[in-house]
């Protein structure tokens, strides 16, 4: 099969054919559909999450077609459509899976890091890890929701129940979470990097009421912020923009340091957290959430063999929402 691999890290995907995958038990063989484009594939292929498993297909936001399965695995069958997220595997047994904290499993494997992923024809996957998309949603549409929009819905439900909710880093991830909560009734506010008024206006295009550089203050004090760019500084910027009691959620596997601040930023209860992967609730929570919801996802397709073009684009903010790895023909075989 066709698949854009990762034969060291700080180098460019090398196009190469590569054996098709076997299913083992409990898994299910995929044909690839279509591939979003992570900013965590970025910090894989940059060197900045230590240790990935190489020679490595990355991509982890998949939308597939199931075309086999393994012994065991019986939760699909041939033709369903599914979604394949960043968590691709977990023990089941630690006392974090057994508490439904999956994603905090210390032994969980994960798609396009630690196992192959989506840049490629086909994958496999393991069952319990793949979600059903609702068919409202093209293959295109879809691909960003399996992390971008996953990973943003943890984040929003972590931040509790804002009325105000501000957004740091206007990209896939805060493109789908300001639709979702616009309808949800919150109040959003997103914050772009300063000076970009094309991503402030299609940020207002997307239901936010108010929209500025991250190095301005809302108008009003937020209940909650959530940070998707990787930037440390902005942790400081965003204590200074939530009122008393309110959260900072930090969305991303990968941030530059947070530089030292004053006590009084975090002083009346306000905190500070993190957002560690997804568990199937999330996943399950997030679609049945948004199956009916009137979503734009923006996108921009590329075929498969230019994913390192659509990876450089990504670090230089060329495009708004999300892109879409598309093979060139189902499956690439």
């Amino acid at each position: 099969m066709q698949a854009m691999v990762l034969e060291r890290t700080h180098s460019p995907l090398q196009a190469r054919d590569i054996p098709i995958p076997e299913p083992g038990p409990g898994q299910v063989l995929l044909r690839v559909r279509a591939c979003g484009v992570c900013r965590t594939d970025l910090h894989v292929v940059d060197g900045e999450l230590p240790h990935p498993h190489l020679p490595l297909v990355p991509g982890h936001e998949v939308v597939a077609e199931v075309v086999a399965s393994g012994e065991g695995a019986d939760r699909f069958s041939v033709g369903d459509r599914v979604g394949v997220p960043w968590l691709g595997w977990t023990c089941g047994e630690c006392r974090w899976c057994r508490n439904g904290q999956e994603n905090l499993c210390p032994n969980a494997r994960f798609t396009g890091y630690s196992q192959d992923g989506g840049y490629a024809g086909w994958l496999v996957a393991d069952e319990r890890y793949c979600f059903p998309i609702p068919s409202r949603f093209s293959d295109e549409e879809a691909a960003p929701l399996l992390c971008a929009g996953l990973i943003g819905f943890r984040s929003l439900r972590m931040a509790g129940d804002p009325a105000r909710l501000g957004l740091y880093g206007f990209g896939a991830s805060a493109h789908i979470i300001a639709q979702v909560a616009a309808q949800q009734g919150r109040e959003v506010h997103a914050f772009t990097r300063p000076g970009d008024v094309r991503g402030q206006a299609f940020a207002r295009s997307l239901g936010a009421v108010w929209a500025g550089g991250s190095d301005e203050l809302p108008p009003e004090p937020l209940d909650a912020a959530i940070i998707f760019a990787p930037v440390g500084a902005l942790v400081p910027q965003a204590l200074a923009a939530v009122g008393p009691g309110g959260t900072v959620v930090c969305a991303g596997i990968h941030m530059s340091d947070i530089p030292s601040f004053p006590y009084a930023r975090i002083w009346e209860e306000r905190a500070i957290r993190s957002v560690a992967n997804l568990t199937v609730a999330d996943g399950d929570a997030f679609f049945a959430t948004i199956a009916e919801m009137p979503l734009r996802i923006a996108t921009t397709p590329y075929p498969l063999a230019r994913a390192n073009d659509a990876l450089d684009d990504l670090r230089h903010g060329r495009f708004e929402g999300a892109a879409v790895l598309i093979p060139e023909t189902p499956g690439g075989a």
